[in-house]
């Protein structure tokens, strides 16, 4: 079955920072801030987590159908999903802005800076979402993207009774408390990594307890840690890493993460199997500069599981 994939398209520009952030920030300072970061390695790259999350997706051998907004210079973005053989059927197209960018420059302590342009992103909440699919699908990642949208998104799934899953990534703090309440209340699954659950909990109120009264899976990634599921009926299920075979970029390790997460699920897996598919996707996003970079078979893909996490043993069917 489809999956629905709603957020951004956007060109990324990633540049690495071969030294710490922190060396060249005095904290005494902030009040007349005025830093440059020398970068030595600057590549564009395809980007946005709804791009992203259908990338990995898609070589795992699901369906996603994208559902955001391209700028009148998209066509090549077009053109790059039509060759990776992604639906691109619902992704509207703005004719006077260009496509949403990103400038993101990470350090050697792999903190990152970002600079956002949001371009047409905000004109995917102009037509609803059944005047625009017409493939049924049976879940639906709300990924970052303009707020509106998102709120707009999620309400609509959930009308039409669709699994939703509220990924509010750095948008979280674009929200205000009743509006995240109501999001949290709306989805079935609300995800994020340890800084981004903490701020949602800070703007809401609530603990994680008081958010799983409201939604029935809390997943919380924890980078080197590996994550955690906890469930409305009082379970908590933890999956570590699958170790990279290099550590090339950290951008877009979360994105995969949800394709391969959401991938097992809608194959039957169990909530730790379904974790633990993320975290082979994730590390294999690791591996390639860039958030859309890396390529794996779906063999290959089983083969690192069953390695990491199966000891060769058994085999993963997806």
């Amino acid at each position: 079955m489809a999956i629905l994939v709603t957020g951004s398209l956007v060109y990324d520009h990633i540049m690495n920072f071969p030294d710490s952030f922190k060396n060249h920030i005095l904290p005494d300072q902030l009040h007349i801030l005025n830093v440059c970061f020398m970068v030595d390695k600057l590549e564009r790259s395809w980007g946005g987590t709804a791009g992203n999350i259908a990338f990995t997706m898609k070589m795992l051998g699901g369906e996603p159908l994208v559902l955001s907004v391209l700028g009148k210079d998209g066509r090549d973005y077009l053109e790059y999903f039509k060759e990776s053989k992604i639906k691109t059927d619902y992704i509207l197209s703005d004719k006077k802005q260009t496509t949403a960018t990103a400038y993101i420059t990470t350090d050697a302590d792999d903190n990152q800076i970002t600079g956002f342009f949001g371009g047409p992103l905000g004109q995917a909440k102009e037509k609803k979402i059944v005047d625009v699919v017409k493939e049924k699908f049976s879940l639906a990642i709300i990924s970052p993207t303009d707020k509106e949208v998102m709120i707009q998104h999620l309400k609509e799934c959930k009308e039409m009774g669709v699994k939703t899953v509220f990924d509010p990534g750095q948008q979280v703090t674009a929200f205000n408390e009743i509006e995240l309440k109501k999001m949290i209340s709306q989805a079935d699954f609300v995800i994020g990594n340890d800084y981004e659950i903490k701020l949602l909990q800070d703007r809401t109120g609530w603990n994680e307890e008081e958010i799983l009264k409201n939604t029935e899976f809390l997943i919380t990634t924890l980078g080197e840690q590996g994550s955690v599921i906890k469930t409305a009926q009082g379970e908590t299920i933890t999956a570590g890493v699958c170790a990279p075979l290099s550590f090339d970029d950290p951008t877009g390790a979360g994105d995969a993460y949800r394709a391969g997460f959401f991938v097992g699920y809608e194959h039957g897996k169990d909530l730790k199997t379904c974790a633990q598919m993320g975290a082979v996707a994730a590390s294999y996003a690791i591996e390639a500069y860039g958030t859309q970079e890396h390529k794996f078979t779906k063999q290959e893909f089983c083969e690192r599981y069953e390695r990491t996490f199966m000891n060769g043993v058994e085999k993963l069917e997806i």
